[in-house]
């Protein structure tokens, strides 16, 4: 007899004359990976929202486990073995791991207080289940990389021991490494009666994962099927409602006197960039490929001025470039300007409407005699928001109120419109819905038809390989390789990550070598 672990009938919400969710009626089994597909705006959210307790529907009701859910806050669903992992990221920086992993429900001696031994027992416990073995339970959560905080939001789900466990985008942060322990875990779970709603964008971790998957389009329910019973194509389609034709676009041959932009020599800064030389030319993608925390990121920031540097010289347009911060980065006349890889806690300011986010960096700019030039600035946001499509009630809405795709296109908006001369792009694609990629991904490429050079961070090989000219691969602080052309493809790619050799005479790739 099949035991439905949730029971949607009738979920209906709207916002204003905004309608959310209409309708929506589902059916969840125990004991199964079921995915939720949907562009950024489709209703995901809203039914997330809906599920965990934190909004209760205007029609409609939800049972788990055929026990019919209040929505009087979280702890209701958690009450019903409901718990969830979140792409944006709700720890508590300045308390320690182990205290955000047991923070909703800490262990607690016979006479009542909180059990520190324990807790340090069992916070291990978690810790080791996800990797991060090598982190000290008393280690601030602060401290940690965001791949480790996403692996403590992981970890804090699997610590409430549920009976349903909600994985929103939670592997957008994840190298390759730490997805496949992940998929482990959720199959142990799931022989032992674990029900998973897989919330992601990414279709192969889908097809990998999951037994069933529904997809939602605006509002609504299209349709609940077998994951392998649909392609790739006609699940996009779902998705858009539309044809998409191609992934990545067209790429167009630089000239080979195209001026070199950025020039990168001997650089070095912190632990983690090691004497680090290349250039990236006018017109140009260049990636910065590997597998996560080698270096990338700080190479980076190190350009933006958020790192100082330790040795070694970079230039712009042929003239000394050593910005004292990322206001000094932002400041020149030849701008240089950072998408940061997590854009609520880095980018964002949450409470703030959408046109102050967009135009913080370019007031000033935008100002006469020292005054706010109001009729300029809403030209200004007007016309981003309709070059970027962003989807919005009001431009004086909260920024927190978007989606997370049209909150990364605010981002880009704001480097838009200070019309820098190098983009550092740090994953903006992470959470992001397949069409709204392809709209990122068109952006990125007429930026450099138009003359600009664009350095793009990601740690996903088909993006690297589908956008960029040419990458750089880091390992250990240092380049690994320089990979263009028929050598810029993924098997180049992982054995330069993993700083692999093989020699000439090496045929079988099992003999290869892995350094230690």
């Amino acid at each position: 007899m099949t035991v439905n672990a949730i029971r949607l009938r009738g979920i209906g919400k709207s916002y204003g004359p905004t309608r959310a969710l209409s309708d929506v009626s589902l059916d969840i089994e125990a004991g199964t990976v079921h995915a939720v597909l949907g562009e950024n705006g489709a209703g995901k959210s809203t039914l997330i929202k809906i599920l965990t307790g934190v909004l209760a529907p205007d029609t409609g009701t939800v049972d788990l486990f055929d026990e019919r859910l209040d929505h009087d806050g979280p702890q209701a669903a958690e009450r019903l073995g409901l718990a969830t992992v979140f792409q944006e990221l709700s720890l508590v920086p300045h308390l320690s791991v182990e205290d955000n992993l047991f923070l909703s429900k800490p262990p607690r001696s016979k006479f009542g207080w909180i059990d520190l031994r324990r807790q340090r027992a069992e916070s291990r416990r978690w810790l080791d289940l996800v990797g991060l073995g090598d982190v000290h339970p008393g280690t601030h959560a602060g401290q940690l990389s965001l791949t480790q905080k996403q692996l403590l939001e992981i970890a804090k789900g699997f610590a409430k021991t549920p009976r349903i466990l909600l994985l929103d985008e939670a592997t957008a942060s994840l190298p390759g490494n730490d997805v496949d322990r992940l998929f482990k875990i959720i199959a142990d779970a799931r022989r032992e009666g674990l029900t998973v709603i897989y919330i992601s964008h990414r279709m192969s971790e889908i097809e990998r994962i999951a037994d069933r998957c529904s997809v939602l389009r605006n509002g609504q329910l299209i349709e609940t099927f077998p994951t392998h019973s649909r392609s790739h194509d006609e699940i996009c389609r779902m998705l858009a409602g539309r044809e998409i034709s191609q992934v990545f676009p067209p790429r167009h041959s630089l000239p080979t006197d195209a001026p070199v932009v950025l020039s990168v020599s001997g650089l070095s800064a912190v632990d983690k960039v090691k004497d680090i030389s290349f250039a990236v030319r006018r017109g140009e993608v260049l990636g910065i490929g590997g597998l996560e925390g080698q270096g990338q990121k700080e190479l980076l920031q190190t350009l933006y001025g958020a790192i100082r540097t330790a040795a070694g010289s970079v230039t712009l347009d042929g003239k000394p470039f050593n910005p004292t911060g990322p206001a000094a980065a932002i400041a020149g006349e030849r701008p240089v300007m950072l998408l940061p890889e997590d854009r609520k806690t880095e980018g964002l300011l949450l409470a703030e409407s959408i046109r102050d986010n967009m135009l913080l960096s370019v007031k000033g700019k935008l100002s006469r005699y020292g005054l706010r030039n109001q009729v300029a600035e809403v030209a200004r946001s007007g016309d981003m928001i309709r070059k970027l499509g962003i989807k919005i009630a009001s431009p004086e809405a909260p920024v927190s109120s978007l989606s997370g795709g049209n909150q990364q296109k605010v981002l880009l908006a704001r480097l838009l419109l200070n019309e820098p001369a190098v983009y550092i792009l740090m994953d903006p694609t992470r959470g992001i819905d397949v069409g709204t990629k392809q709209e990122i991904y068109a952006l990125i490429r007429d930026l450099a038809d138009r003359g600009a050079a664009v350095l793009f961070l990601t740690t996903d090989f088909e993006e690297l390989i589908g956008m960029c000219d040419r990458v750089l691969v880091l390992y250990g602080g240092a380049i690994t390789r320089e990979l263009e052309g028929e050598a810029l493809n993924e098997v180049n790619v992982m054995e330069a990550s993993l700083n692999m050799t093989r020699p000439e005479t090496i045929r079988n790739p099992a003999e290869m070598e892995i350094p230690t």
